[in-house]
């Protein structure tokens, strides 16, 4: 297991699920989630396995020696399995916040997507608010999937603001919804 010398802690768990510093094996997996859910993501072409082999060495290999690096990644297992993967991503080390990113395996989105991402989050407030102890952690959402903001507001989060006509989706102006949680 590769570990992140910004973290004194490498794992945090909630039942049967952890979080684990992102694992190299998991980045197939990772590419064919990403490109099945391109649409709700910033993303703007499918990933290639060349894409995402230069993405794992040049971008994420390097974050793990950093002292504050701008993302911090995770593989999201469920006994063992990885089922998703997230983290922390355009980390503002003086302000004490970060931004949420996270995505499942497509083919668990039905049958369990609020409770893969209420556990995902339950374990990301351990690294965000106690290890790391930041002030407040945010999702920033184009407004294309109402059942997000369900789970959200059911795990303490609040909407913190609305972008009216922030991103161009499929030949329209879409809003942003962005949901926040601050340290208790």
């Amino acid at each position: 297991m590769r570990v992140y010398n910004a973290l004194k802690k490498q794992e945090f768990k909630a039942g049967s699920y952890c979080l684990t510093p992102i694992r190299h094996k998991d980045r197939y997996k990772i590419m064919k989630w990403r490109n099945e859910q391109i649409y709700h993501l910033r993303q703007n072409e499918l990933l290639t396995i060349d894409k995402q082999d230069a993405y794992f060495d040049n971008t994420i290999a390097p974050l793990f020696n950093e002292e504050k690096p701008n993302q911090i990644l995770f593989s999201f297992l469920q006994s063992n399995e990885c089922i998703g993967y997230g983290g922390l991503v355009h980390i503002n080390w003086i302000d004490r916040n970060a931004e949420v990113s996270f995505i499942m395996n497509t083919q668990l989105e039905e049958a369990s997507f609020s409770k893969n991402w209420s556990m995902f989050l339950k374990c990301l407030e351990q690294l965000a608010f106690g290890e790391l102890e930041f002030h407040k952690i945010f999702i920033y959402a184009f407004d294309l999937r109402p059942h997000l903001y369900d789970v959200l507001e059911l795990n303490g989060y609040f909407k913190d603001a609305r972008l009216k006509h922030h991103c161009f989706f499929q030949g329209d102006f879409k809003d942003v919804l962005i949901y926040s949680k601050l340290m208790n």
